[in-house]
């Protein structure tokens, strides 16, 4: 048995990849580096094979490497998945048009629900029909479905989806599509709805399988490409992936099941968030992490995050609410429940033909990144108007890895926007910053006063790595007095990857009435259910004793659409679980929506929830990490334009060491190795006892 002494967390994103090596012996190191486009992993294993020999950890101390990434969600946005084919049951070909038929814009005549995934032509049906009781109404006519599949095979589909109704309650038939598929196209990636989602709701049921489907071909072979770029480096660790629910799961589960990593990324900066939280004794947090692609803010309550299990991606904001849905693509598997806008550092301007400015959602991403960077950008972006303000270092960044060419950035936005706009060169980029931050707001609202949840009673957690150069702009619009910038934060996100634990869910329709309900029967599915949970843990090597089970009955008003968790117990039922369940329902429906009846309950689904800790002392948050380059920058001033109230200030350029626990006035501007922190005037900013920056804004 190897000796491991040693975990890295690898966040993938849009412009930069974060690798982060923890070592028991030697402690933390860090690399941030431009983004690969064309191979996202090659970055990670760039960052990797850099760092593990610089600090003399050899490959095969490495315990597992935990990764996030944005591959799935990409494919979506950017509708490069594999083309796609759908077998469903006669009559139900059209459901992935029909949709909700909600809008996200009601008075939006122009608006456009966005295409297919698969188109109509791909999509076939197949007789057969169950009852929602299980019970077969009508036999699959398996040579029919045979036939369909072949038709698609001819047509050059790379994956198919099997989406039959209620095959939740009896899967026979879809079992036996699957076999036959999987028998004779092997080579085909095949998604069956009773093992990517086993619950009621037809639309939401089959566009999850698509989305599964869609995405399978390209995240299989990115996952096995990393796997064999890190063995052929000697890194023969496990190779663990975020989901979307702030667990992670193995390359291989997250292979078969990708529709559970689309957040996989920005749900690692949730997770961190929380081990912050705990540390600094703060209770609600609104979590505002920003990269060079997105923007994505989520709420922590009690110490605790949200969850959702309805969620929409590829939406403009990707959301989970019932009162914007409509807009994207219904992806109902379990998510830490966030918002996330196309307004990141690499977020290109443009001019509407109405001629009025635009902030994304396209991005410069890594390539060809930001004009400032001078790697072949053309089109301004935020951060070439960060630039221009003076916020952001106008040589450098990476404490001199990188070169920053801030004329480029004056000219391109003095050229394709000023001029445009009739504009001051300063005024122009600030109106950019400022549209970035109102893109900004609408993400931070739709988790917190969109949910009935006051932002002001909050504190604000900003990272990524242009996060704390907007924070202050976010919080003074909305009233926010309370921002903390975390050790590390361009980091923070890589860091939370390794907080999180090996975790599965497992869910199933229960229709049943809380007023007739047979505990035996509910006890054994719950059974049945555990055993499914444990075993696609992935994990042979786990004892009983060391996974953390959870066990959820989801539960509605007779008559109502969607329904609400309340947790069940483990071990045996007795009856007066029963009225506890009816009881825990009424107060979370009067918590959520503000009021209860005394309507009939039933419980829709059972939800089965298994953890395992990775590491016995995870790190919850950053520890205190020197500058890279082991060197303390000297105080520096330059110039930075703070709108029109403030105009030009000369404004200190410190490091994080020279904040003292005393107050520090605004402007300044802290420059770290990862990310810039910028305290405007009528704020002030403070180094608490963990290094933590916290800044107080001025309403």
């Amino acid at each position: 048995m190897r000796h491991t002494t040693a975990r890295i967390g690898a966040d993938v994103g849009g412009t930069f990849t974060d690798i982060v090596l923890i070592d028991a012996q030697r402690g933390v190191a860090l690399r941030k580096l431009l983004s690969t486009p064309d191979d996202f992993g090659r970055a990670v294993v760039d960052g990797v094979s850099d760092l593990l020999p610089a600090h003399a950890v050899p490959p095969q101390a490495v315990a597992d490497v935990v990764h996030g990434t944005t591959v799935a969600t990409n494919t979506i946005l950017e509708f490069k998945g594999a083309l796609t084919g759908l077998l469903t049951t006669r009559g139900f070909r059209d459901v992935l048009e029909l949709r909700r038929l909600r809008v996200p814009k009601l008075y939006d005549l122009f608006w456009d629900k966005p295409r297919p995934l698969v188109e109509r032509a791909l999509r076939l049906e197949v007789d057969e029909r169950m009852a929602s009781t299980g019970q077969v109404l009508q036999p699959l006519d398996l040579a029919q479905a045979e036939q369909a599949a072949e038709h698609l095979v001819a047509q050059g589909v790379q994956a198919i989806a099997v989406s039959l109704l209620h095959a939740y309650a009896n899967p026979a038939h879809e079992q036996a599509i699957g076999e036959l598929l999987r028998r004779r196209w092997p080579h085909l990636s095949v998604s069956l709805s009773h093992e990517v989602l086993p619950i009621i709701r037809e639309y939401e049921r089959t566009s999850t399988t698509v989305i599964n489907a869609y995405v399978q071909p390209l995240v299989a072979h990115y996952v096995q490409s990393l796997r064999g770029q890190l063995d052929a480096h000697a890194v023969t660790a496990p190779l663990l992936i975020m989901q979307s629910n702030g667990g992670v799961m193995s390359d291989v589960a997250a292979a078969l099941k990708p529709a559970y990593i689309v957040e996989s990324g920005p749900a690692a900066g949730v997770i961190a968030s929380v081990g912050l939280a705990r540390e600094l004794g703060v209770d609600n947090v609104i979590t505002f992490d920003m990269g060079g692609t997105t923007a994505k803010a989520s709420v922590v309550e009690r110490g605790i995050p949200d969850f959702t299990s309805e969620f929409e991606v590829a939406a403009g904001i990707s959301l989970a609410s019932k009162l914007s849905s409509g807009g994207g693509y219904a992806l109902s598997v379990p998510f830490i429940d966030l918002s996330e806008v196309g307004a990141g550092g690499g977020s290109i301007v443009w001019i509407d033909p109405g001629g009025a400015p635009k902030v994304g959602p396209h991005s410069a991403g890594a390539r060809p990144g930001p004009v400032c960077y001078a790697t072949g950008g053309t089109q301004p972006t935020v951060t070439d108007a960060n630039v221009v303000l003076g916020y952001i270092n106008p040589t450098s960044l990476l404490d001199g890895a990188m070169p920053i060419d801030a004329d480029a950035a004056r000219r391109v936005l003095q050229e394709q926007v000023a001029d445009v706009l009739g504009l001051s060169l300063l005024d122009a980029a600030y109106g950019v910053h400022q549209l970035a931050n109102a893109s900004m707001i609408r993400a931070v609202k739709a988790v917190s006063s969109q949910r009935g949840r006051d932002p002001r009673k909050f504190t604000l957690f900003a990272f990524g790595g242009s996060g704390p150069v907007h924070a202050a702009g976010l919080a003074r619009e909305l009233e926010i007095g309370r921002i903390v910038v975390p050790r590390a934060p361009g980091f923070f996100s890589a860091f939370g990857l390794l907080a999180a634990d090996l975790e599965h869910h497992a869910v199933r329709t229960f229709m049943r009435r809380t007023a007739a309900l047979d505990l035996k029967e509910l006890g054994a599915a719950f059974d049945a259910l555990e055993r499914r949970c444990r075993a696609d843990l992935g994990r042979d090597d786990l004892q009983a004793e060391q996974i953390q089970v959870e066990r959820w009955v989801e539960m509605r008003y007779v008559g109502q659409a969607f329904e609400l968790p309340v947790c069940a117990p483990l071990g045996d039922l007795e009856q007066h679980h029963v009225a506890t369940f009816e009881q825990d329902f009424h107060a979370t429906h009067e918590r959520t929506y503000g009021h209860r009846t005394d309507n009939v309950m039933e419980i829709v689904n059972l939800r089965v929830i298994c953890r395992a800790p990775i590491d016995a002392s995870p790190p919850t948050t950053p520890p205190p990490v020197p500058p890279t380059n082991g060197r303390s920058m000297p105080r520096q001033v330059r110039p930075a334009y703070f709108g029109p109230r403030w105009g030009l200030c000369d404004t200190p350029v410190l490091r994080r060491e020279h904040l003292t626990s005393e107050a520090a006035r605004g402007p300044l501007i802290v420059e770290e190795y990862d990310a810039t922190v910028v305290v405007p005037p009528s704020c002030s900013a403070a180094r608490d006892h963990l290094g933590n920056i916290l800044i107080e804004v001025e309403s």
